[in-house]
């Protein structure tokens, strides 16, 4: 497969838009590589890709995981709502020699056949889709019968839960049918999706050693406010709306006990083999 770059033609809502901007805003590819970056490789251990299978990257960022299959020698898809993630991939795909197919596109509406993939990961991506009913299926839909999948998300208690609860705070309400990404962090969640799909679980927990190296709480919170494009984004909602204070005033808490107690992110792994045909 040659590295190629394939442009979205389904039409997003206002939603979706405000999404892809949000990711779209800061450089989320630093603070991937900075945070969390090593995940990719472990996820990919996991769902024990072999060289020739065909894998899907699911809300990929900027290659994460794809990067790490492509290395294993599988031939890759990787999938996300937000063109610019994309091209910073497509740059890493190049200084990293590895060819990957980049795909603008929705995890809901995922634009490939059905059974269409050996293996389907996606590191900290897929739960952040509004509709989690709809994404799970789209995921078991593109596996190829007796297919793996392996999907990490932050736990509800974890760190960077934690982050995510005090952002969201301070975010617009969900739309109708919204449902926390936090959830994909929970078995009990993941389990209810799942059910009746043929869809055998496992779970693992593991954890991102904590990344704190800020000199001042101070240069924290300019690091995270102009790098990582949700917060880029609320932080000029707030400012706009004079509610900027109070969104300054919880991150700087949450930044702080982060300095004093360096907490490790929990993540929870969830693995998974869709049965064979005459299973499914």
């Amino acid at each position: 497969m040659t590295d190629s770059y394939v442009a979205s033609t389904q039409p997003l809502d206002v939603a979706k838009h405000r999404t892809r901007a949000a990711w779209a805003a800061g450089d989320y590819g630093a603070v991937a590589r900075r945070e969390f970056w090593m995940t990719g490789e472990r996820l990919v251990r996991r769902v024990g890709l072999r060289p020739g299978e065909t894998a899907l990257d699911v809300a990929c960022g900027t290659g994460n995981a794809a990067l790490r299959a492509a290395a294993a020698g599988a031939s890759v898809t990787a999938l996300d709502l937000t063109p610019e993630l994309l091209m910073a991939g497509r740059e890493l795909a190049r200084e990293a020699g590895v060819a990957i197919r980049w795909v603008e596109g929705d995890a809901e509406n995922l634009p490939f056949a059905d059974a269409s993939f050996d293996a389907v990961v996606s590191a900290f991506g897929c739960m952040f889709a509004p509709d989690h009913e709809r994404a799970a299926a789209e995921l078991v839909r593109v596996l190829k019968p007796g297919g793996r999948l392996a999907i990490c998300a932050w736990t509800p208690d974890g760190a960077m839960g934690q982050f995510f609860r005090t952002l969201a705070r301070h975010m617009p309400p969900a739309g109708r049918g919204d449902r926390p990404p936090l959830l994909w962090g929970s078995e009990a969640h993941v389990r209810t999706l799942f059910s009746g799909t043929g869809m055998e679980l496992s779970f693992e927990r593991d954890s991102v050693p904590s990344s704190y190296d800020f000199p001042t709480v101070d240069a924290a919170v300019a690091y995270y406010t102009t790098t990582f494009g949700p917060l880029v984004m609320a932080r000029r909602r707030a400012e706009a709306e004079g509610s900027w204070p109070a969104l300054e005033a919880d991150l700087r808490t949450f930044l702080t006990h982060q300095e004093r107690e360096r907490p490790d992110a929990e993540y929870l792994l969830t693995l998974a083999r869709r049965g064979a045909a005459r299973d499914a």
